[in-house]
């Protein structure tokens, strides 16, 4: 896909048309199940951040069933969670859970991963020691921000590693790609059978993307370009709404391209960060969910990488 200011706008605006129909929600319970193929179903989270009140679910979930047994696609942020999209599956198919997938280590997609006992729990290596070096931090935090739906909410770690390549369940095929521009590790899969891709935080939509983690800016906005290389039929992104079309690709891309800018325009100037952090948010992202937070987190941890290089490319 070739990327330029004027189509990305209007795919933002033809996106906007197809968001209340492409998303028709299915209930299960108290998730928001949408089916999203024929064998495909998602549990869409709340664009927010953690708090008593959504009890942690905030990211999106999924599953797939193969035939041959169910695909779990992160697990989100509680036991307690996990446990009920445990429950919720058996209400859209009778075949057992055979296997999960996180696709990287932060704790709104690896908390529920304690719910799957018994079943292989599979990551990228570099996920499982990210997990174990932040695991217990992030376990402090979801429970003070969650409170009592996350007390019994322990770090499970994956345990099975896996490779980028094609990898067959029960002769299902899914494919692998390994991505690092969000969380360092970041495993993105494609269902070719459905054409779905399950990208992880790879991408947002309508929720503004998350930093802390990040390698560098300029990382992921390759590795989008990457993605958009993959036909698909639909895409489950971290957080908000899945979408028949590139939308989300587009979206988290034009926003990493105005904090990209907008760094190197306030180190050319010399602003400050906090001067930075009281940047008017463009009126295309005005609908996204939590801009002025991410905004505020995004430049509180970058902001002095892009100072830094600038002084060490003007005194070569």
């Amino acid at each position: 896909m070739f990327w330029n200011q004027k189509s990305d706008q209007c795919l933002l605006q033809f996106s906007a048309s197809l968001l209340f129909t492409c998303v028709a929600p299915v209930h299960g319970g108290s998730l928001n199940v949408h089916q999203v193929a024929s064998n495909v179903w998602m549990a869409q989270g709340e664009p927010a951040e953690l708090d008593e009140e959504n009890k942690g679910n905030i990211s999106n979930s999924s599953f797939i069933a193969t035939g041959n047994g169910v695909v779990v696609i992160d697990t989100g942020t509680t036991e307690t969670y996990g446990r009920q999209l445990r429950e919720t599956i058996k209400e859209y198919t009778d075949e057992p859970v055979r296997w999960v997938i996180n696709t990287h280590h932060h704790p709104d997609h690896t908390f529920g991963n304690s719910a799957f006992s018994g079943v292989p729990i599979m990551a990228l290596s570099g996920t499982k020691n990210a997990l174990n070096r932040d695991g217990d931090f992030f376990l402090k935090t979801v429970k003070e921000r969650v409170g009592d739906t996350a007390a019994e909410t322990v770090v499970s770690m994956p345990n099975v590693n896996v490779e980028p390549g094609v990898k067959l369940f029960s002769g299902y095929s899914l494919k692998l790609m390994k991505f690092t521009g969000h969380s360092g590790n970041d495993l993105v899969v494609y269902d070719p059978q459905s054409g779905t891709l399950f990208a992880g935080d790879i991408l947002f939509w309508n929720r503004a993307p998350t930093t802390p983690h990040s390698p560098g800016i300029d990382i992921w906005l390759e590795e989008l370009d990457r993605l958009s290389e993959i036909e698909v039929k639909a895409i489950i992104p971290g957080h908000g709404p899945f979408a028949r079309d590139y939308s989300p690709l587009v979206q988290t891309r034009q926003w990493l391209l105005w904090l990209d800018a907008l760094m190197k325009e306030g180190v050319m100037k010399g602003y400050s960060a906090n001067t930075l952090i009281d940047a008017e948010i463009p009126g295309q992202f005005a609908g996204m969910s939590l801009a002025k937070f991410e905004l505020t987190r995004t430049i509180s941890h970058f902001y002095r990488k892009y100072e830094d290089d600038w002084w060490e490319s003007t005194n070569r």
